[in-house]
């Protein structure tokens, strides 16, 4: 990857989103870190910082449209570009189908697919004028369906169809767009399962482990770089094999 690329990772202060965004840093990406958290944002900043990239901290609620577009105004503004898109930011809030609250629905859905939309209009016009851009929009292998998780899966699945519709529309401008569906990812979320709950999980696992933030961070990198430019419109699920095949429960 070449130094002139910049790249904004969403949600990226903890986590799956600070992982990929060190790892962009490493690859010699300017890393836009955006998060609610001004303090997890400042820590990853200086991290990427330490090793010699160029950084922005941005706080803005890419659910909101207007901080969105402002977002994306205030990169173009001072790196004059915005070649990488990873849309990471995303929360849960579980619930079975017939306790689901109108507030769950709806704050799942602002979060993890108005904020991916936004963030992807924002950027694609800008991309558009440039010729070229990646985008990777994190989905979840809970967009094949999971108990307890309506808002989620819906959202997911919104990210999915969202991500191959912008495939087919941006490719006449040298755009891709991507998503990665992970597993059980080792976070602060899974750190909160109680061990017996979580060992059950993992005898699910084909390969029988949690996988690590970096082992996806390391998925992105690959699909926004050069050797990636003829991968556009996929899905690629990151589970250890848990979606491979029939459960046997």
């Amino acid at each position: 990857m070449g130094n002139q690329r910049v790249a904004i990772v969403t949600g990226s202060g903890r986590g799956l989103g600070a992982a990929t965004a060190l790892r962009l840093a490493r690859d010699g990406a300017t890393v836009v870190v955006n998060d609610l958290s001004e303090e997890n944002a400042k820590n990853i900043a200086s991290q990427i910082q330490a090793l010699g990239a160029e950084t922005l901290i941005s706080t803005h609620d890419v659910s909101n449209h207007t901080a969105a577009n402002n977002l994306v105004n205030e990169v173009k503004a001072k790196f004059g570009r915005v070649d990488i898109l990873v849309n990471n930011a995303g929360i849960t809030r579980d619930s079975m189908l017939h306790k689901l609250t109108q507030e769950k629905w709806d704050e799942v859905i602002r979060v993890n697919l108005t904020g991916p939309f936004n963030m992807g209009q924002a950027c694609a016009k800008l991309m558009m004028e440039q010729k070229y851009g990646r985008i990777v929009n994190l989905a979840s292998v809970a967009w094949l369906g999971n108990i307890g998780q309506t808002n989620y899966s819906a959202s997911k699945a919104g990210v999915v169809g969202m991500t191959r519709t912008w495939a087919l529309e941006l490719a006449r401008y040298g755009i891709t767009a991507n998503a990665i569906a992970p597993g059980l990812i080792e976070s602060v979320l899974t750190q909160q399962i109680p061990a017996e709950v979580k060992e059950k999980f993992v005898q699910k696992i084909p390969l029988k482990r949690i996988g690590r933030p970096e082992e996806i961070a390391g998925l992105v990198a690959y699909l926004v770089s050069d050797d990636a430019s003829y991968i556009t419109g996929q899905c690629i699920q990151i589970d250890g094999g848990l979606s491979t095949g029939i459960s046997a429960g």
